[in-house]
């Protein structure tokens, strides 16, 4: 069901890990960004649209991991984009011959047999100096930086008000690093810093995962999340429900000490200091 959190702009949250599907509607149809994750839920998305009377006439990937790269037939044929870094990475995971078994392995076991691998990954790349995205609806301004994964971008809707944050900004997922970068930390800070200088148009803001911030709850998160990551650079204990006791998954605790393993790692003699 789509339910909508701004003017034009809806959302479609999927049962695994409370992921979003974006909508945003133009003139003559509709950007859809991160659409997923199983079969049904994008059927459903398609039918939605459907009795909304709008196509889908462009497509988004905030960035290249597999729940973020999906799409199926129903959503038509049109031109999916994401940066150029991020449709590059996905690009060399497709040119693998066994590129399927390297992502069922990623793959949430309650769902794994419902996802749809046909046409997942099939990304253009946009200009680095793209500004926005080049479809026929309000101007959406992709801000690229290097958190979480190669390629990643938020999306930033300044007529709606709307933040779309890709897998960032969560309520219920504490910051996902980049442990493959050189500066993990540094890179995540240096995309909150990119958010909070746009915050004072953002009404609205969807993570990739987890609950719309409506009623400006962007500094919040903004702030949540760089007190975590500062914390972590400075080798304290962080004070984040996300990864406490009452973690909302019961996951999250074990990520974070192997986020905290590889960051020490990275320190070790030989290594560039983070």
């Amino acid at each position: 069901m789509l339910t909508q959190v701004a003017d034009g702009v809806l959302v479609h949250e999927s049962e695994f890990l409370q992921s979003n599907s974006i909508v945003v509607q133009g003139r003559d149809g509709v950007l859809l960004i991160d659409p997923g994750i199983t079969r049904a839920e994008m059927a459903d998305l398609a039918d939605d649209l459907r009795a909304l009377g709008q196509p889908v006439v462009a497509g988004f990937s905030t960035h290249p991991h597999w729940d973020h790269v999906l799409w199926r037939p129903s959503f038509g044929v049109a031109p999916r984009y994401g940066t150029a870094p991020g449709a590059a990475s996905i690009r060399a995971v497709l040119s693998n011959a066994d590129w399927k078994d390297q992502i069922a392995e990623g793959l949430p076991p309650e769902h794994a047999e419902d996802i749809p691998m046909d046409l997942l990954g099939f990304i253009t790349g946009l200009p680095a100096d793209a500004p926005q995205v080049p479809w026929d609806g309000p101007a959406v301004r992709i801000l690229e930086h290097r958190a979480h994964a190669v390629g990643h971008a938020a999306l930033l809707i300044e007529e709606r008000g709307v933040l779309v944050a890709g897998d960032m900004l969560s309520d219920i997922l504490m910051p996902f690093l980049d442990l493959e970068a050189t500066d993990p930390l540094g890179d995540y800070l240096t995309a909150l810093r990119l958010f909070e200088a746009v915050a004072d148009g953002v009404d609205v803001v969807i993570p990739g995962h987890g609950s719309v911030g409506g009623d400006g709850r962007i500094r919040a998160r903004i702030e949540q999340d760089r007190a975590y990551v500062q914390t972590l650079r400075d080798g304290g204990v962080p004070d984040d429900p996300r990864v406490g006791a009452s973690a909302p998954l019961e996951w999250l605790p074990e990520v974070h000490a192997w986020q905290l393993q590889r960051l020490a790692q990275k320190r070790e003699p030989g290594r560039t200091p983070e």
